[in-house]
């Protein structure tokens, strides 16, 4: 991994996916951004050593979605942390060791914690076994 964290943004509204990035690089993480599924697919292929963490959002346009995309990422870092997000009251809570689930609309501290996290439990071994 390298020195900084970094962290794979799958969002589709633009406005959230720009605060999500600000607060992060903040943190001294490093940001790569997508806005679809299938983005986030071509981002993986490309570049998915490159990638410590996946926060997606769970319900995307198109054919692809937030499950999808955990799946492709966990396929290549099984042990590394995803975070699922949505608007949905009641989020499918699928079995996901390692995993943070969090509920649309986010409040920005929330994030902040989140982001602080990630750029502290980078080099662990067990990143989230106490969260998840």
């Amino acid at each position: 991994m390298a020195a900084a964290p970094s962290v794979l943004i799958v969002e589709d509204n633009y406005l959230l996916l720009d605060m999500l990035t600000s607060l992060c690089e903040q943190q001294g993480i490093i940001v790569l951004a997508a806005s679809s599924g299938e983005a986030a697919l071509t981002m993986l292929r490309q570049r998915a050593d490159e990638i410590d963490w996946l926060f997606t959002d769970i319900s995307l346009p198109g054919l692809i979605d937030g499950w999808e995309v955990a799946s492709a990422y966990r396929e290549r870092h099984p042990r590394r942390p995803v975070i699922y997000a949505s608007t949905v009251a009641q989020i499918e809570r699928r079995t996901v060791s390692g995993s943070i689930f969090v509920h649309k609309p986010f409040q920005v501290r929330e994030i902040i914690s989140l982001a602080r996290m990630m750029a502290s439990a980078v080099g662990q071994d067990d990143l989230l076994r106490a969260a998840g």
